[in-house]
C-alpha cells in the first residue's frame, strides 16, 4: 500500500511558490463558502512519527482563515476523559457546521499503537477498526465530511530526519523518546498501519496518503487533496433536493408488547411507603458503593406524556448525594445542537465515574417523536436503530450501567391526568398544546414505540417496561430495577 508513497516525488522552490498561491487562494474560497453550507469538516492527520504531522496541521492554519479551524492535538488522556468511554473525547470535540476540525492524534492512535507494541491481539484491533467505520459512516451521514490523511516517508528517511532534528539545539526539542522507541519498532508499525488503513478506507471516508518526504511536495498535495474534498462536498451541498413526502403514520399491531401489560397492577399506600422506604435505602448504599468503586450509570426515562416520568425520577434523587448525579433533561435540540450529529449531545453528557445520568427523555426521540413529526428523513430514524444500539454497546462495554425504562399508561389515564393538570395550578405549567398534539396521535407513537423496544432491546441494555396507570407501582417498580441493575453492575 506504501510502495506508491516511497518513489521520490519532490517539487522545486520556484514550483512551489507559485502553485501554493493557487492552492491558499482555492483553499480560502472553498473554505468561505463552507462557511455557509450545513456540513462540517473533520481533517484526521495520521503517519510516522517524523512525517511533518504538526507542519501540517500549522500549514492548514497558515494556508487557510483560523477562525473557521479548531485544532486538536491529542495525546495522554485526562483524568476527565479517562473516567468515560473513549470515543467521548472525540465527541464532544467534533465541530459545528461550516467549520473545520483538525485531528493530530485521533481514534486511530491507540488501536495501531496497542497492536504495534502487541497490546492487543489481531480480533481485538480488527474489532477496533470495525468500531472506527462505524463512526465515521455515521459522522458522514450527519454532515459530517471526513477528510484523512496518511503521511508516510520510508525508513531510512525518517531515521534521516529524527537525526537532523535531533542533531542541533533549535529542534532538539522537537525529538522525544517515544519517536525513537516507535522508530525502533518501524516495520511493525507500518505492518499495522497497512491493515488498518486497508479496513477504514471506505466510500465514506477514504484515506490519502501522502508521500511526505519533501516538505514542498507533500505541501501541496495535502492541499489539493483537500481543495478537491471541500469542493466536491460543496457542489454536493448545492444540489437541489427533492421535496420529501411525509410518510403515513405507523399504526400498532392489536396484540403488541405494549398492550399486553396487565396495567391493572396497583400497591397500596402502606405497602407503597414501605417499600419506598426499603428501596430508597438500598439505592443510598448502593450509589456510595459505586462512587467508591468508580462505577457509573445511565438511566433512560421514556414513555407518554404524564406517564410520570418526573415523579419517578425524583424518587431516585431523593435517594443520592446530589453531587453524585445529574437529571438531564431533553427537549428540542438547541442551535448549537442541530449543527452536529445528533448524538452529540448525549455523548457529551455522560456522566463521570462514579456517577450516575438520569435521562428525562433521550437518544430514543429520533425515533419516536422525530419519526412521528417528520422531523427527520425516513432513512435517518430507520438507521438510528443500529446507531444507537452501537452507542449503548461502546459505554456498556466500558463497564457504564444503563439502564432503560418505557413508563406507559393506558389513553384513558392520560386524558385524566390531563385534566388534572388543568384544574390544578401548580401542575398547569407541565400541560401544553404540544402534549395535546402528540394525544391525538396516540397509536402512531404506540406503534413507534413497540418498534423501538423490540429493535433496541439488547441483552447488555434491555428495555424494561414499567405499568404507570399507578404511580406507587411504577415508582416502586423502578427503584427495585435500579437497584438490581447496581447489584449486577457492581458485580462485574
Amino acid at each position: 500500500m506504501f510502495e506508491a508513497a516511497e518513489l521520490g516525488n519532490s517539487t522545486d522552490k520556484a514550483t512551489y511558490k507559485r502553485e501554493s498561491i493557487k492552492v491558499r487562494e482555492a483553499l480560502l474560497a472553498a473554505q468561505h463558502q463552507l462557511a455557509t453550507a450545513n456540513f462540517s469538516v473533520v481533517i484526521v492527520i495520521g503517519g510516522v512519527e517524523g512525517a511533518g504531522k504538526p507542519e501540517t496541521m500549522g500549514l492548514l492554519l497558515e494556508w487557510m482563515d483560523p477562525r473557521g479551524i479548531q485544532t486538536h492535538a491529542l495525546q495522554d488522556s485526562t483524568d476527565e476523559e479517562r473516567e468515560r468511554p473513549p470515543y467521548w473525547r472525540f465527541w464532544r470535540l467534533l465541530p459545528p457546521h461550516g467549520r473545520i476540525g483538525v485531528f493530530a492524534g485521533s481514534w486511530y492512535t491507540d488501536p495501531i499503537v496497542g497492536r504495534a507494541l502487541k497490546n492487543t491481539n489481531g480480533a481485538q484491533f480488527d474489532q477496533q477498526l470495525q468500531d472506527i467505520v462505524s463512526f465515521e459512516t455515521m459522522l458522514s451521514r450527519e454532515n459530517v465530511l471526513v477528510f484523512k490523511l496518511w503521511l508516510h516517508m520510508p525508513k531510512r528517511d525518517v531515521k534521516v530526519r529524527l537525526e537532523k532534528l535531533a542533531a542541533t539545539k533549535k529542534t532538539r526539542w522537537r525529538v522525544s523518546k517515544t519517536d525513537w522507541k516507535f522508530f525502533g519498532k518501524y516495520d511493525a508499525f507500518r505492518e499495522v498501519s497497512e491493515h488498518a488503513l486497508g479496513k477504514t478506507s471506505t466510500a465514506n471516508a477514504p484515506w490519502v496518503i501522502v508521500e511526505a518526504t519533501d516538505w514542498r511536495y507533500r505541501a501541496l498535495t495535502v492541499g489539493r487533496a483537500l481543495v478537491d474534498a471541500l469542493q466536491k462536498r460543496l457542489a454536493e451541498a448545492q444540489k437541489p433536493k427533492p421535496q420529501r413526502e411525509k410518510p403515513p403514520l405507523p399504526r400498532p399491531d392489536k396484540i403488541n408488547i405494549i398492550r399486553k401489560l396487565d396495567m391493572t397492577q396497583k400497591l397500596s399506600d402502606e405497602k407503597y411507603e414501605k417499600k419506598l422506604l426499603k428501596y430508597s435505602g438500598k439505592f443510598n448504599k448502593l450509589t456510595r458503593a459505586m462512587y467508591e468503586k468508580k462505577r457509573s450509570l445511565v438511566i433512560v426515562f421514556e414513555g407518554p406524556d404524564a406517564a410520570g416520568k418526573g415523579g419517578a425520577i425524583r424518587r431516585l434523587t431523593g435517594a443520592m448525594d446530589p453531587r453524585n448525579y445529574q437529571v438531564i433533561s431533553i427537549a428540542a435540540p438547541t442551535d448549537e445542537e442541530r449543527v452536529r450529529p445528533y448524538l452529540w449531545r448525549f455523548w457529551r453528557s455522560l456522566p463521570r465515574a462514579g456517577r450516575v445520568g438520569i435521562f428525562d427523555r433521550s437518544w430514543y426521540g429520533r425515533v419516536l417523536v422525530e419519526r412521528i413529526e417528520g422531523f427527520c428523513a425516513p432513512e435517518a430514524w430507520q438507521r438510528a436503530f443500529t446507531e444507537i444500539n452501537s452507542f449503548e454497546d461502546q459505554i456498556s462495554q466500558y463497564g457504564v450501567g444503563v439502564v432503560k425504562f418505557w413508563l406507559t399508561i393506558t389513553s384513558d389515564e392520560q386524558l385524566r391526568r390531563f385534566k388534572d393538570r388543568e384544574t390544578t395550578p401548580y401542575k398547569q405549567y407541565k400541560l401544553t398544546e404540544e402534549d395535546w398534539r402528540n394525544r391525538a396521535r396516540w397509536d402512531a407513537y404506540e406503534a413507534a414505540a413497540c418498534d423501538m423496544i423490540e429493535r433496541t432491546s439488547t441483552e447488555e441494555c434491555p428495555w424494561v417496561l414499567v405499568e404507570a396507570n399507578d404511580k406507587n407501582w411504577a415508582r416502586i417498580k423502578v427503584l427495585k430495577t435500579v437497584c438490581e441493575t447496581v447489584e449486577r453492575l457492581l458485580d462485574r
